[in-house]
């Protein structure tokens, strides 16, 4: 196959997902949705509900360098629409964001993002989030935050001297802004009633570097007091978080819900906004965190809970909700993983997600009213032809007795022995992987490899001790658990020992690349996109943001980073390496991947580094991803002997 070439499964599996966001208007007469074009572009139409099937574009961005990534309606006719980009500030790449306004006939777009100031002492990178959509009003006016940056004095009698976090009511339409909330400098985010009332702030010691301490302090207003009072004190050592984590106000309750570790896991708890303080447990479980607050409507109100074991479950409050949940999962019986997107302002008309392990997923549209579910748009339509390979929740053995949970996904049709296998450990490494679709593990699959994805040590929703140090301090667990997968793979004869490699993506390239320093001559191949590959530099890229207390907690010191740093230990590889990564990467710097693979060629070892221009960590890039796949199939195939793909 020529170089340039895409295979017809590269192209459907690695195509970006066809729709990636739908918001409902608040009348609930029509959709926008986030569609994706050639490439990494993608555009914004809207659909009227029940008129003919023609979607009117009112947006587009071709994807470099900005991206559209999420749209709401701040009125019947008003859409925001959230836009990232890197550019480059002071000389160094760095992502921005910034709000978009439009009309729902394309018409009227503005930038609702505060403007900067040419007599600023600096750049605000965000362009501010919607904090609340303020539907009682329907004239427009939304609730944002905003960083003020401090003005130039010299010359200027009007100059802006605060700095910090504040938050702003902005009219979507005329532009018109007042601040509700006086910028601090220590303030990192605010969390409103969800009918225009700023009840939660959390702060964050700061250092003359900036944020610098490990420690959040939330403070909560009573109803309609403008004092701030205490709530709760979070430390985190590290990734391991302990205190109340506050998370959205019930309003008519007087309530703040939040997570907290007071059980061994992480439970779902409230704690009274009146001054009583009076703290309640709502939901936990003894095996996994709860820690997932299912949200709906404009107002974003709570109405339950969910949770991951070996698939994703919930637990509704809302009575009618629990009830509709249920006739949805006999409705659609091969979709179990079903979520709540977005609701007209009455909640009669709901926007649902719904997929499974062997289905990408596709939105549908219920109205209350008809009790009528209709599909809005597949996400994946390109894969509709190919037969997807179900995902088996499996446990195995550690070598130091712990059973390590994980997913299994076989070849479509295979007797799942000795065949060519893949480890492929999740990225993060605070993450972790659950049941449902995974574009990246059924693309192996489909071209013939058995894949497991192990959750170990180190990743989260298993309780503290599970997450323990960090799976870069603590890199010697984590790598152990993902090095004894690939042997378990062996063991149960799923895997041909000699045709055993390893994928991983961010912290899993990571992973796979730390894999070949332990036990070099167990994985056959090593393919490694995005990849941290010293720890030591990635600190160096983070101090800015960390406390070096912080730093320790969460790298560990300069032994650990010596041991635990691939890049450092170039001659130990056997395997042959692939790398993948975008040069403007903002999660982990392209110079990672640089150094890995000079000094792999430093000591004669089989390395390949393939540099995507002007893409950052997600490559999301439809082509590209089809190409990644192409040569990473190829690749594998190669090194594991293994006949070409038909």
């Amino acid at each position: 196959m020529p170089a340039h070439a895409q295979s017809d499964a590269a192209k459907a599996f690695g195509a970006r997902p066809a729709v990636s966001d739908v918001s409902i208007s608040p009348d609930g007469q029509s959709l926008a949705m986030i569609e994706a074009t050639a490439g990494r572009g993608s555009v914004v139409s809207v659909l009227k509900i029940g008129g003919n099937a023609d979607r009117k574009l009112i947006l587009a961005s071709n994807g470099n360098p900005d991206q559209l990534t999420s749209c709401g309606w701040s009125t019947n006719d008003r859409i925001l629409c959230n836009v990232y980009m890197i550019s480059t500030v002071f000389g160094q790449r760095t992502g921005q964001t910034r709000m978009l306004g439009v009309n729902a006939d394309g018409t009227n777009v503005k930038m609702v993002s505060a403007r900067q100031s040419t007599t600023q002492l600096g750049i605000a990178l965000g362009g501010g989030s919607i904090l609340d959509w303020m539907g009682e009003r329907e004239d427009g006016t939304v609730l944002m935050d905003h960083y003020y940056i401090p003005e130039r004095t010299t010359g200027h009698l009007t100059a802006q001297s605060r700095q910090g976090l504040g938050v702003d009511r902005v009219n979507t339409r005329s532009l018109a802004r007042s601040m509700v909330e006086i910028p601090r400098g220590d303030a990192v985010s605010y969390i409103t009633d969800g009918h225009g009332v700023v009840r939660i702030m959390v702060t964050r010691p700061t250092t003359s570097m900036g944020y610098g301490g490990h420690r959040y302090e939330y403070f909560y207003r009573k109803k309609g007091s403008r004092d701030w009072l205490p709530l709760s004190t979070q430390s985190v050592s590290g990734v391991v978080a302990q205190g109340f984590e506050a998370q959205a106000v019930d309003s008519n309750l007087d309530v703040v819900y939040g997570t907290d570790a007071e059980n061994e896991r992480a439970g779902l708890y409230r704690i009274s906004l009146d001054g009583s303080m009076k703290k309640e447990l709502v939901y936990d479980r003894s095996d996994v965190d709860v820690t997932d607050l299912i949200q709906i409507g404009r107002q974003q109100r709570v109405v339950g809970v969910s949770w991951a074991t070996d698939r994703r479950h919930s637990a509704f409050f809302d009575p009618e909700l629990k009830k509709f949940a249920a006739a949805l999962g006999k409705a659609l019986p091969n979709a179990p993983l079903v979520s709540f997107v977005d609701a007209s302002a009455d909640e009669q008309k709901l926007v649902l997600y719904a997929g499974s392990d062997i289905d990408a997923g596709r939105y549908y549209l219920f109205d209350k009213a008809t009790k009528q579910l209709g599909e809005i748009m597949a996400i994946q339509p390109a894969l509709d032809k190919y037969r997807l390979s179900p995902v088996k929740p499996v446990g195995f053995i550690a070598s130091d007795g712990k059973t390590i949970p994980g997913y299994l996904t076989l070849p479509p049709g295979s007797d799942g022995k000795g065949l060519p296998a893949i480890v492929m450990p999740h990225g993060g490494p605070w993450a972790r992987d659950e049941w449902g679709f995974d574009w990246l593990a059924q693309f192996f699959a489909h071209q013939g490899y058995a894949v497991f994805q192990p959750n170990f040590r180190g990743s989260t929703g298993f309780g503290a001790d599970w997450l323990g140090g960090s799976g870069f301090k603590s890199w010697q667990r984590s790598i152990g658990d993902i090095n004894d997968a690939g042997k378990w793979l062996v063991s149960q004869g799923i895997a041909d020992p000699a045709k055993l490699a390893i994928v991983g993506w961010s912290y899993g390239g990571y992973a796979a690349l730390q894999s070949a320093v332990v036990d070099p001559r167990l994985y056959k191949a090593i393919v490694a996109i995005a990849p941290v590959t010293d720890i030591g530099d990635l600190q160096q890229e983070w101090k800015s943001d960390l406390s070096p207390a912080s730093l320790e907690a969460m790298f560990g010191d300069s032994a650990v980073a010596q041991a635990g740093s691939p890049a450092r230990h170039a001659d130990a590889f056997v395997a042959p390496v692939l790398l993948f990564h975008g040069d403007i990467d903002q999660n982990v710097s392209i110079a990672e991947s640089r150094t890995m693979a000079s000094r792999l060629r430093g000591k004669g070892k089989s390395v390949e580094l393939v540099e995507f221009k002007n893409l950052d960590h997600q490559l999301n890039d439809s082509d590209v991803r089809a190409q990644m796949l192409d040569r990473a199939d190829n690749f594998l195939r190669s090194a594991l002997k293994l006949e070409p793909a038909k």
